[in-house]
């Protein structure tokens, strides 16, 4: 909307709105007023604590534009509308433009959607209007106002510079010397004018605005680029700015219009006047100043702390230095100048100077005189008092330190004295820690001296009256409290040591006793265990009778074994219940041994565990040795016959052996008739073989009831029978070779007897020295050099081809027979069969049985293989292969 106000009190504006309105929107000034009437507004904004930035845009919801008026008219405005909405903004526009039209401003062609759109040109007209309405309007100098007024305000104050020439608001202030001359002339000592010069407006202009700005608290409202820059700076900001200027020392100016006035009309009057003020002025002061002064210097109030009483004596000899003396020059000034003004008053036929009630130079002498009195002796009372606090701060540092070191001494005292370390100790533990406290304890006692002492100091501060006597008091009274709280832990402690002392010593002689009785205990209950486990061998009912006794002894001692297992688990019970009783913290086990109650338990478990097996064991040998014994009496019933017979036909076949009658043939025939005898006794013979069996599976290796064994039994038969089968064997062998190789019965027995006489162990065999003496009592010459040497070595390879160190009694008589005679070959063989074939190349069975005895003719025939020559004929037999065979020479 438009505003238009009529009126005649609009005419004194009327001017200035033809001037106004063609430049209002000339844009070659709009930066230069869009910065001024910014810097304007926050000027004053600031004074609301707040700001603008961008002039068209922060006035836009007229919110800002409202405060600005509150604040430039000291008015309140209607309340503003708080929303957002662009007729909220409208609404505090209009609010803002009706105050304006209220202070009878004709605004022209500015409505209030211009502002809310942000028109800048609106804008700043608007705040223009504004300007001249709160900042331009009121001046007023000589019958002029406003504009005029303004111009000339600058004229008559920038006179005296004869280098300023203010005549409008534009081009007159290009060089910046008018804004310099204008705060020199209210500010001289802001600014050396002498030293500007009029060729350098930049620095002229920037002296100005800064010194405005940093002392006259006038905002920079121009650039002094853009005034030197523009050929015609805008005058509505020149207008705005230097408006600053007036209001800012329009007070000063009116301030010296009325003293100058006051000068005029009390000219006559003002030296007497002015001794008569002083007179008063210096009478009262110094009365004053006595009057203060001597309550202080006769109070004798003490201070709490040495350096407030330090700080009085200092503040007593500043008075006696500093204070007093000029208070002194000004009771004789006084004097002066009260007989100074009345001698001027007499002169001048003026009424004497009467001063007021009180301030008769009378007066002062006597408030004087009560000074001095109260001054006296202050100083000896300020010593004093002093010496005093040093005795008290002594004392009162000396308790601090003592009651410091006590405290260090007691920190985590308490803490120590109510540790349980007892409760888990060892008895050797429980013993250092005893001496450890009877140490403390001796520690104690000595700080016994040092809480006296603290006490004594704490109550001679009470008497003194110390400041701080309070906190003292509570220090102290917590170190006794503490003092008495130690001494109750410390007895409390040793008697807990005390009695973990005693328990645990009868604890430890209840191990050591425990320990004692349990080691020989444990030692017989594992010698009882091996010997219930043990494994018994005996041999006669005797033996285990015996051992049957010596369980029966062992048994009886259970009962008392048992008695002393229980005391020994007594003692093991008397430890648990005191553990219990007193409850006393076991640190570990038994230090003198490793043995348990449960060990004991278990191993006496175990040996009543082992006594009923015992007895079964005992019970079924018993019973084995008595079958042992029958036994032994069954084998030796049969063994003293068998015995002797036994040892009679051994004694005969020896003698055979020995004399060798008869021939061959008949030795023969007497050795079978032997073996036929004991092949008659067998029967018996395995009976007590039986006997012996059942005897050996019974483990039994002794026989009280015979001196014949089994093993000599065995012995001697299985000798009996290798010696008869040995001497048939060889019989019958010596015969063939007899037969085959041709030699005399009487070299064969000479053969034979050479061989038994060096057969001295009767092994049937010789060594390789006894063959070698043999065959030289045969007469063989082997010679005990080297080539005797290689002889028999010779003749140990043929009879002992396999280096077995022995020669059997074949191969020596072998060896002999091949010594002594002719030796039948696979050839002489062969030509004897073929005499008996009748000359054929093989030879039939029926002339094997017709010509051969029968088991040597069925011998050939088993072993013969089939001829198979050209000339062969069913039953053929090759008896050539079968020849050479029997050499050797090829298989059978």
């Amino acid at each position: 909307m438009d505003h238009h106000h009529d009126g005649g009190e609009n005419d004194y504006m009327q001017q200035e709105d033809d001037w106004d309105r063609d430049l209002l929107l000339d844009p070659a000034w709009e930066k230069q007023q869009r910065k001024t009437f910014t810097a304007w507004c926050n000027s004053h904004l600031r004074k609301a604590g707040t700001q603008i930035e961008n002039i068209e845009e922060d006035f836009r919801d007229g919110l800002k534009l409202m405060l600005l008026l509150e604040v430039i008219s000291g008015e309140r405005l209607a309340k503003p509308e708080r929303g957002k909405m662009r007729v909220h903004k409208i609404s505090n526009v209009n609010k803002a433009l009706d105050f304006i039209a209220s202070k009878g401003v004709k605004l022209v062609s500015i409505g209030a959607e211009e502002i809310v759109d942000g028109n800048a040109k609106m804008t700043l007209g608007m705040i223009w209007t504004i300007i001249l309405r709160f900042a331009i309007q009121d001046i007023s100098v000589e019958e002029t106002s406003a504009k005029e007024g303004l111009l000339l305000w600058c004229q008559r104050k920038t006179a005296p510079y004869k280098n300023v020439n203010i005549q409008n608001f534009h081009i007159s202030w290009k060089d910046g010397l008018g804004f310099c001359a204008l705060i020199h002339r209210h500010r001289p000592e802001l600014i050396d004018y002498g030293k500007l010069r009029k060729d350098d407006p930049m620095t002229n202009l920037n002296t100005a605005f800064d010194v405005a700005e940093k002392y006259l608290d006038i905002p920079k409202m121009l650039d002094a680029e853009d005034i030197v820059g523009t050929a015609r700076p805008d005058e509505k900001a020149i207008m705005t700015y230097v408006s600053s200027f007036y209001h800012a020392f329009s007070g000063a100016q009116k301030a010296e219009t009325a003293a100058n006035r006051i000068c005029k009309v009390l000219a006559v009057n003002q030296e007497n006047e002015q001794l008569m003020e002083d007179y008063e002025k210096l009478a009262s002061d110094l009365l004053e100043w006595i009057r203060r002064t001597i309550p202080w210097l006769e109070n004798r109030t003490p201070e709490k702390t040495m350096a407030a009483m330090q700080q009085k004596l200092e503040d007593f000899r500043d008075y006696r230095r500093l204070h007093k003396p000029p208070k002194v020059q000004e009771k004789c000034q006084l004097e002066i100048n009260f007989n100074t003004l009345q001698t001027k008053l007499r002169l001048s036929n003026r009424p004497a100077f009467m001063p007021s009630e009180g301030r008769m130079v009378s007066d002062i002498c006597n408030a004087w005189g009560r000074l001095e009195g109260a001054e006296k002796g202050y100083e000896e009372w300020l010593l004093n008092e002093i010496r005093r606090l040093e005795r008290l701060d002594h004392l009162a540092e000396k308790f601090r330190q003592k009651a410091a070191i006590h405290e260090a001494w007691t920190e985590g005292k308490e803490d120590m004295l109510q540790q349980k370390d007892y409760e888990t100790a060892s008895l050797s533990e429980i013993k250092a820690l005893l001496k450890k406290h009877e140490a403390f304890e001796s520690d104690l006692a000595a700080h016994q001296d040092r809480v006296e002492q603290i006490a004594a100091i704490a109550q001679e501060l009470n008497e003194l009256d110390y400041y701080d006597s309070p906190s003292v008091n509570a220090r102290c009274q917590r170190i006794c409290d503490e003092w008495d709280a130690l001494g109750g832990l410390t007895q409390k402690r040793s008697e807990a040591l005390q009695r973990t002392e005693k328990l645990l010593e009868t604890i430890d002689q209840l191990y050591l006793e425990f320990a004692k009785r349990a080691a020989p205990f444990n030692n017989w209950m594992e010698g009882a265990m091996e010997d219930l486990q043990d494994t018994f061998i005996v041999h006669t009912i005797e033996e285990i009778q015996g051992l049957s006794t010596a369980h029966e002894q062992f048994k009886a001692t259970l009962p008392e074994a048992d008695k002393e297992r229980q005391a020994i688990l007594g003692i093991h019970n008397e430890i648990a219940k005191i553990v219990q009783t007193y409850h006393v913290n076991m640190a570990g086990t038994n230090p003198y041994t490793t043995i348990n109650p449960q060990e004991i338990n278990a191993k006496w478990d175990k040996v009543r565990q082992l006594v009923p097996q015992r007895d079964q064991a005992l019970i079924e040998e018993h019973a084995r040795q008595q079958n042992n014994e029958r036994l032994r009496k069954q084998f030796a019933s049969q063994a003293n016959v068998i015995g002797p017979w036994i040892q009679t036909k051994m004694e005969e076949i020896g003698r055979i052996s020995i004399e060798m009658h008869g021939t061959l043939e008949d030795q023969l025939t007497h050795l079978r008739q032997y073996e036929k005898s004991i092949v008659n006794y067998k029967p018996k013979i395995d009976q007590l073989e039986g006997d012996h069996q059942l005897i050996q599976e019974a483990l039994i290796f002794d026989n009280k009831h015979t001196n014949y064994t089994m093993e000599w039994k065995l012995a001697t038969i299985i000798f009996a029978f290798k010696w008869k089968i040995r001497e048939i064997q060889l019989l019958t062998t010596i015969i063939l070779t007899r037969d085959a190789k041709g030699i005399s019965q009487d070299q064969m027995n000479e053969f034979r007897a050479s061989f038994n006489h060096f057969d001295r162990d009767h092994s049937g065999t010789l060594g390789a020295e006894e063959f070698k003496a043999c065959l030289i009592s045969l007469g063989f010459d082997i010679a005990n050099d080297a080539q005797g040497e290689a002889e028999f070595a010779r003749i140990m390879s043929i009879v002992d081809p396999n280096r077995l160190g022995v020669i059997t009694f074949q191969a020596f008589i072998d060896f002999m027979s091949r010594e002594t005679a002719d030796t039948d070959t696979a050839d002489q063989v062969m030509a004897s069969f073929k005499v008996l074939a009748g000359d054929k190349n093989y030879i039939l069975a029926d002339e094997l049985r017709r010509e051969l005895p029968p088991d040597q003719a069925e011998y050939c025939i088993a072993r013969m293989a089939p001829y198979t020559g050209p000339d062969a004929v069913p039953g053929a037999l090759d008896y050539m292969s079968f020849s050479t065979a029997l050499y050797g020479e090829s298989d059978l």
